[in-house]
């Protein structure tokens, strides 16, 4: 990696377009079933093709997988089930020949409990890591020190008789959080970074980002939040969070011309400026969650609710209106969430056309387009046979709580189908051989009835794919510089089936137009706005020219290209 010293960061990653692996499921080389790093070697030429510009993979580091990696027992090495460092380093190698970046996940809020810090941590209240993570003494009745629930258990909190103190979890137990308090923590967490860095790679996904600063007296939450996410009330956006990156940014990113996005659980438009102005030297962009939310309900994210394009169209332009300074991560998906297809679109009649019109209104907004493996490809959620198939643990904590509240098979099934973290992390489907050619054994994730709507090969021979579409989308950031540099301005904003919106810069103006209606609608167009060439559409034969009406077919989209006046 090339050190920064002096030199002014050039913002590459405003440009570019990226790519998120997770390791496990995108193609096994050695037929153990889990996916490795030589599998993804063996694909970077598809990578290639498709245009993406970074590649992000899911954590590798050595873990127990109790949370699929996001649990680290050791951050200077790689999991065996994935490879080895030598083969990282190949890996890293090759990513920079086939003309692309690489970029790690990491988790700096928590570490495994197998990790040799907590190992040490764990045995005395005077060690040289008895400060290096959250201990708190019981209360005169032995319970914990306060109410907060975690992510994955009803208490964050874990007794442990050695030191006759509980520890901080925000997720599972086995995931204690760190002491950030202690700058020997951060000291060390700095170091780590460096070293990567220093091997090569070109940037970091940072988890959970935002929960690093904790209050200090560690109060008890409201009663009426939600127990597995009451925790946020004293740890999210906390009073040190600011100061604990820039001082990230002073001791680690200053030094390196490399990409920072962070995972922002709980932070609204107007704390995203504070982590992205260029201005703090804080993170290039964060994740926000605005949009994953509109389609909660009584469970949370396990809900049968349909979202409203009004309330989506109303997140999305929030987010592009706020971060003018700073930048925006554009994502539909990513190893936590559903497929898109599923969850905004119409995957039984529409699916390839309402795949390629989420694609459109993505990429061609302000910011950095993320692609999740099989995004590309317009695939769906999937149909497991039984809810015992399923691995995730938020899935399974989830089964747990409605079947004691007296829920009934069918509608956990369903919302199970819906939401599932591991609707995303099931094997990429490169054609249709055995596994779809992902494995030459048993896949890690056991998915009996996994008949994908599509692989690999099929998309690249079928040039009207989701794929090929995609192509064109990538294509088009790297041909009209107002895809990157444009202002964005929402048009018929009370519009309730279509998504309209404009990218203006001091040359070129793009109208960007998406359906989401199941049937035929009508869409009027502003006439300042009417004349523009179209560049790209999901349907053929449609308006070459932009006019005052439309008649836009089911999840059709179209870009129109015009010189600003």
């Amino acid at each position: 990696m090339r050190m920064m010293s002096n030199m002014k960061h050039s913002e590459w990653w405003k440009d570019s377009v990226v790519y998120q692996i997770y390791p496990q499921s995108f193609q096994d080389s050695n037929g153990d079933g889990i996916g490795d790093l030589q599998g993804i070697i063996s694909r970077l030429p598809y990578l290639e093709k498709l245009g993406v510009d970074v590649l992000w993979l899911n954590p590798i580091y050595k873990s127990p997988l109790v949370d699929n990696g996001y649990d680290i027992a050791d951050y200077y090495d790689i999991d065996p089930r994935y490879g080895t460092l030598d083969d990282f380093k190949e890996l890293l190698e090759q990513v920079h020949k086939h003309h692309m970046r690489l970029i790690m996940d990491l988790v700096v809020n928590h570490t495994s409990d197998q990790n040799y810090w907590f190992q040490e941590s764990k045995k005395s209240k005077n060690n040289d890591y008895s400060d290096f993570y959250i201990w708190k003494d019981p209360k005169s009745d032995g319970s914990a020190p306060n109410n907060w629930g975690s992510t994955f258990t009803d208490s964050a909190w874990e007794y442990v008789p050695e030191r006759k103190q509980y520890y901080l979890h925000l997720f599972a137990k086995e995931q204690p959080d760190l002491n950030w308090e202690n700058p020997e923590v951060r000291k060390s967490i700095y170091k780590m970074m460096c070293y990567w860095f220093d091997l090569g790679i070109d940037g970091f996904r940072m988890d959970v980002i935002s929960l690093l600063s904790k209050l200090q007296d560690f109060p008890n939450a409201p009663d009426d939040l939600p127990l597995h996410k009451n925790y946020y009330y004293g740890s999210s956006n906390g009073p040190r969070e600011h100061e604990f990156l820039q001082e990230m940014y002073q001791e680690v990113f200053s030094k390196y011309d490399v990409m920072t996005v962070g995972e922002a659980a709980n932070t609204n438009s107007d704390q995203a400026i504070l982590y992205t102005d260029p201005q703090r030297n804080e993170l290039n962009m964060l994740f926000q969650f605005d949009h994953m939310h509109l389609d909660y309900g009584k469970y949370g994210k396990f809900s049968d609710v349909r979202f409203k394009l009004s309330d989506l169209r109303r997140v999305m332009t929030d987010w592009q209106d706020k971060l003018v300074d700073g930048w925006n991560s554009l994502y539909w998906s990513n190893h936590d969430q559903p497929r898109p297809v599923t969850r905004f679109g119409n995957e039984k009649k529409y699916r390839v056309q309402s795949a390629k019109m989420l694609g459109t209104l993505l990429h061609m907004m302000k910011g950095t387009p993320y692609i999740y493996q099989g995004e590309e490809l317009g695939l769906t959620n999937v149909n497991f046979e039984s809810l015992d198939d399923y691995q995730d643990i938020e899935t399974k904590k989830i089964i747990a709580e409605m079947r004691e509240a007296g829920e009934g098979k069918e509608y956990i099934e369903k919302v199970c189908y819906l939401k599932s973290r591991d609707n995303a992390r099931t094997p990429f489907p490169w054609n249709n051989k055995k596994n779809n050619g992902f494995t030459t054994g048993i896949p890690w994730l056991n998915v009996p009835n996994y008949n994908p709507v599509t692989n690999a090969i099929d998309a690249i021979e079928d040039k009207d794919s989701v794929l090929h579409y995609y192509q064109k989308l990538i294509a088009l950031r790297k041909k009209y510089q107002v895809v990157v540099d444009g202002s964005y301005s929402n048009f018929n904003s009370d519009d309730s089936d279509v998504y309209g919106y404009t990218r203006t810069n001091a040359t070129e103006q793009l109208v960007v137009i998406c359906s989401f209606s199941n049937e035929k609608v009508n869409y009027e167009i502003p006439s300042e706005l009417q004349g523009g060439e179209l560049i790209l559409s999901n349907y053929e034969h449609v308006n070459l020219h932009l006019e005052n009406k439309l008649v836009l077919r089911p999840y059709e989209t179209a870009v129109y290209y015009r010189r600003s006046k």
